[in-house]
């Protein structure tokens, strides 16, 4: 890109564009260092890195990350055995595949509201119906998010969005509220996780979670082991989708 493009797109003069090139400018605000970051299209590493090199430490981002790397997405796409999909640090499904869509529901067809996986187990009202998680596995579940969104709320203080979830959650479920309050900072490996699904019954997967530590979310795979009945479930949720079938009561 040209010079003149650059501050264009910066909102800055080309003539004091040119000056911070030569190092011959004041130091640069948070502002137009921002506007320079957007104009060159750097990724959060290089964001970082301009930052650290004027002088001014970047300030931590003022929500959790929404955005999935196009690589993470390719990945997603690659797992046509396995439901895969990506949380947010606040625990919302920002992509997911065909198969999770199957497994558990379509995200996409949600507003984005109601796209957060801890609203939809914990507040929604047809959770009950739903029981994605088994019993004791709804107990480690609901241990292991009220931890992280409690680190989530810690590193993105000024987030309102962040803030009116842990407030929902503590206000209309009194399970989750119970969890919050227990201050459970143990690490509980869940390598299992039996799913209670409408059309196919209990499906217990192989649970596999992914960290991308420089967007603070996390890939959760769910995969079975070959000739298990739950390999079966799987081939069978990816024929049936998303479909809504009359099951006999």
């Amino acid at each position: 890109m040209r010079r003149e493009e650059v501050a264009q797109l910066a909102f800055i003069s080309t003539e004091y564009y040119t000056r911070l090139e030569q190092a011959r400018g004041p130091r640069p605000s948070r502002e137009v260092l921002a506007g320079l970051t957007r104009a060159l299209r750097l990724s959060d590493a290089e964001r970082a890195h301009l930052h650290y090199l004027a002088g001014a430490p970047p300030a931590p981002p003022p929500g959790p990350s929404r955005e999935v790397r196009p690589s993470i997405l390719d990945l997603l796409r690659r797992l046509p055995h396995a439901a895969a999909l990506v949380l947010s640090a606040a625990y919302e499904v920002i992509a997911h595949n065909d198969l999770a869509a199957a497994l558990l529901e379509d995200f996409s067809a949600l507003p984005r509201h109601e796209r957060n996986f801890l609203r939809r187990t914990f507040l929604d009202s047809s959770a009950g119906e739903r029981q994605w998680y088994s019993r004791s596995g709804m107990e480690i579940f609901g241990r292991t998010a009220a931890r992280h969104l409690r680190a989530a709320a810690a590193r993105y203080p000024d987030d309102p969005e962040v803030a009116a979830l842990v407030k929902d959650l503590l206000a209309g479920s009194a399970e989750f509220a119970r969890l919050w309050a227990a201050y459970d900072m143990s690490v509980e490996p869940a390598p299992h996780k039996t799913f209670r699904h409408p059309l196919i019954g209990p499906i217990t997967l192989n649970c596999d979670v992914l960290d991308i530590a420089d967007r603070d979310q996390r890939v959760v795979i769910y995969t079975a082991d070959p000739g298990s009945p739950a390999e079966g479930a799987l081939r069978l949720l990816s024929v049936i989708g998303t479909q809504r079938l009359d099951v006999p009561g």
